[in-house]
């Protein structure tokens, strides 16, 4: 199995394209490709628990807290993954490659992780 992500609005488009150059049948989503751009961060969260997607984001400013609060009040968080913008772009496009390779659909249940994981 593989983990499927969910990529939010902000997300750098050179870094998805990247991962599609690599691998072109992985299963990526934009909150732009689902009807959610624009909406706030919540319910990108509650969209992305229900679909059984962890999202992907840039945004360390509100998402983060956002997401504790879903994992604080019990409901269901199946993962977020900050990637700072500082990062070089084959590093990113390696390490989202190999979590959704290699990961789980469940693994990262009720976690928020930052990029690079090591």
């Amino acid at each position: 199995m593989a983990l499927h992500p969910l990529f939010d609005e902000n997300f750098n488009y050179v870094i998805l394209r990247g991962l599609l150059r690599h691998n072109p049948n992985l299963d990526l989503l934009r909150v732009q490709d689902v009807g959610l751009a624009g909406v706030d961060d919540p319910t990108v969260l509650d969209w992305a628990a229900n679909a059984g997607r962890v999202l992907f984001s840039h945004d360390v400013q509100t998402l983060v807290g956002f997401a504790y609060e879903r994992i604080a009040a019990g409901k269901r968080m199946p993962g977020l993954f900050e990637v700072r913008r500082d990062l070089p772009l084959s590093l990113v496009i390696d390490e989202i490659l190999l979590l959704i390779e290699c990961s789980e659909p469940d693994e990262w249940e009720h976690q928020v992780r930052y990029l690079p994981l090591r």
